[in-house]
């Protein structure tokens, strides 16, 4: 069966031939434009400062609601929180303060369509929309530092092939700009400039948390590992394969910095494989559960250091 990140390469390379015209991505204004900048992070009275930085993933990104709401269990609790592609959505969810049974129903039950609205175009077939509205909706509307947790959302800028870390503004679009996967979502324009999948440059956003001000990362990261009994017929086979290698080179490179990396067993999900959710939320859970004593030693060793 063809992976649908092989089919998004199809269609696009169709559309390449049967769309004459260029076509660029439409002008979204809003009244409060991401940008960047320095997040104000909570007070610890000398307690580390944790963060999360969940990484990309699409669908397999529902594994993030099963790790969070574990670690919300055992008392653990962020400081910050740095998201990338879907790790950005979930994350920002949290901290807006829908966790536990609510951050699981709303998983569970949003509709595929809810999030993704479909166009002809030759820079991605799905246009992005939906997610933004989607985002907005659930935030109540409320720009990034207006959530109850700090949260950076990263992406990539197209154009310069730079990490860019929005802090502030336009939730659904800063969201929306990170999640936005090359040939499947077009890039997204602000501020004049292109952006694209966070997960392209930092598919787990350790060294932004690290710049951020964290003392303690959690990464968790879900990227999809190459497999080796996959078939690989074709070109679309070679490419697909030869990306997810080069997704987990790059995040295996950012996780050694990080003071715990949890990786859910997700299996091979694909992309937007909603079905799978509740699967890859029990497998958050489950690789979550394992290193709860690590983490909390790691917090007590670092905390008696700082006094």
């Amino acid at each position: 069966m063809v992976d649908l990140f092989a089919k998004s390469i199809v269609f696009t390379l169709t559309a390449l031939i049967l769309i004459s015209c260029a076509s660029t991505s439409p002008r979204h204004p809003v009244e409060h434009t991401p940008g960047s900048g320095p997040v104000e992070l909570p007070e610890t009275d000398g307690r580390p400062v944790v963060a999360y930085a969940l990484g990309s993933g699409a669908a397999r990104g529902f594994a993030h609601v099963g790790v969070l709401n574990t670690l919300d269990n055992a008392g653990i609790t962020p400081d910050l929180i740095v998201g990338t592609s879907s790790g950005s959505l979930i994350g920002a969810l949290y901290a807006a303060g829908i966790r536990g049974d609510a951050l699981t129903k709303l998983a569970l039950e949003t509709d595929r369509n809810e999030v993704i609205d479909y166009t002809a175009s030759k820079r991605g077939w799905i246009t992005g929309n939906s997610l933004q509205a989607f985002v907005n909706d659930k935030l109540d509307n409320r720009l990034l530092e207006e959530l109850e947790i700090p949260v950076a959302v990263v992406s990539t800028d197209l154009r310069s092939g730079r990490k860019k870390v929005f802090t502030y503004g336009d939730s659904g679009l800063a969201i929306r700009a990170a999640s936005s996967f090359p040939g499947l979502f077009r890039p997204v324009e602000i501020g004049g400039r292109e952006f694209v999948d966070g997960g392209v440059l930092s598919p787990v956003p350790v060294e932004t948390a690290i710049e951020l001000g964290a003392d303690i990362v959690v990464a968790v990261d879900v990227t999809k590992p190459p497999s080796p009994e996959r078939e690989i017929d074709g070109w679309i086979d070679v490419l697909h394969q030869s990306y997810l290698i080069m997704a987990r080179a790059m995040s295996a490179v950012e996780t050694a910095r990080a003071d715990i990396v949890i990786r859910p067993e997700i299996g091979d999900m694909s992309l937007l494989e909603f079905e799978q959710r509740q699967i890859a939320i029990d497998a958050g859970a489950a690789a979550t559960r394992k290193i709860i004593p690590k983490l909390k030693h790691i917090i007590k060793v670092k905390w008696n250091d700082t006094q």
